[in-house]
């Protein structure tokens, strides 16, 4: 008797989803993101969460919860209740520390479901003004004092340091890792001249670059950013292979019903379309990544790999 009961089991449960989604959400979203207020996912976030809730009728709360190079935001969704109220807001770092982090307490694979992609944002490689003109001039300066230069990552294992190591490995050179708590602090150091490099995500320099208080050697994407159309690429300015790309995206814990998930997808989705989103997307240096959840999942699942083969070529220890 235990199939037919199995089969009950899951139809009941599917509708139970089913009215859940009707309903949802009765109360506030909670979305974390384990990075700092200013930083590129918080501001994403903010542009396209501020949309969403106007269309669910629901406030969204977003909560930075920075540590442990992301996995500390990460594990309290792992384990927050599966009903939609709390969610996780991340980036390619989310494909990193899968890698990075040995028992972070969550299983990066199993235990979120992806619900959209928000935004593709361009990594710029940034140095304080009148530094270096080119990158070529960046890479014959480190090559005169091997291991003398540093540049700056919010956390060992993040996409900042992954995206560093890859272009140390294409230009051949060695510079020494500064963790920070978060982007601004980075950004802060550079502009002063105390810290060489940087690879962050555009929205949180953008200000900066405007006003000409850092400067944009390149974008580390595989195409030129439409925000910088005049700025080249990392493999453009002559160093193949150093290309790494950079996205945001939203995730809820695996158990979620389906249903919310889908429901939280097309209400994420159609405010990506909406022209003020797009325009403020646009401004901050970010392209809309609208997905399905599955081929968001397939996408991180695919990201995951790719991030786990740049972690063992670079030789980066395992937390």
């Amino acid at each position: 008797m235990w199939r037919p009961l199995s089969a009950l089991s899951i139809v009941l449960i599917g509708l139970c989803g089913s009215a859940a989604a009707q309903s949802w959400p009765t109360k506030p979203i909670r979305v974390i993101v384990p990075f700092s207020p200013g930083s590129a996912p918080d501001i994403v976030g903010r542009t396209v969460l501020e949309q969403v809730a106007k269309q669910l009728g629901q406030p969204i709360v977003i909560e930075n919860r920075l540590g442990a190079g992301g996995t500390l935001g990460m594990g309290a969704v792992a384990k927050a209740a599966p009903d939609g109220y709390t969610l996780l807001l991340h980036t390619t770092t989310h494909a990193v520390t899968a890698s990075t982090y040995a028992n972070p307490g969550y299983d990066t694979r199993r235990d979120f479901a992806g619900v959209t992609g928000l935004a593709s944002v361009p990594n710029v490689l940034i140095v304080a003004p009148n530094k270096y003109q080119t990158v070529k001039d960046l890479v014959a300066a480190a090559k005169v004092n091997p291991g003398a230069m540093n540049y700056a990552t919010v956390g060992p294992g993040s996409a900042a340091h992954l995206n560093a190591e890859r272009f140390l490995m294409a230009s051949g050179i060695k510079a020494q890792q500064v963790p920070f708590k978060g982007g601004p602090e980075a950004l802060t150091e550079i502009m002063a001249g105390r810290i060489d490099f940087y690879f962050v995500p555009l929205p949180p320099a953008r200000g900066l670059l405007d006003a000409g208080k850092v400067a944009v050697l390149a974008v580390s994407g595989s195409t030129r950013a439409s925000a910088l159309p005049d700025v080249p690429t990392t493999i453009e300015a002559g160093f193949p292979d150093s290309d790494y790309n950079f996205w945001v995206g939203m995730f809820a814990p695996v158990a979620t019903p389906r249903a919310i998930v889908d429901k939280l997808n097309a209400e994420t989705v159609k405010a990506l379309a909406m022209p003020s989103v797009k325009e403020k997307l646009s401004l901050a240096g970010g392209d809309p990544m609208p997905m399905t959840p599955a081929g968001f999942d397939a996408f991180v699942k695919k990201e995951i790999d790719v991030n786990a083969a740049l972690v063992k070529a670079a030789g980066i220890e395992v937390n």
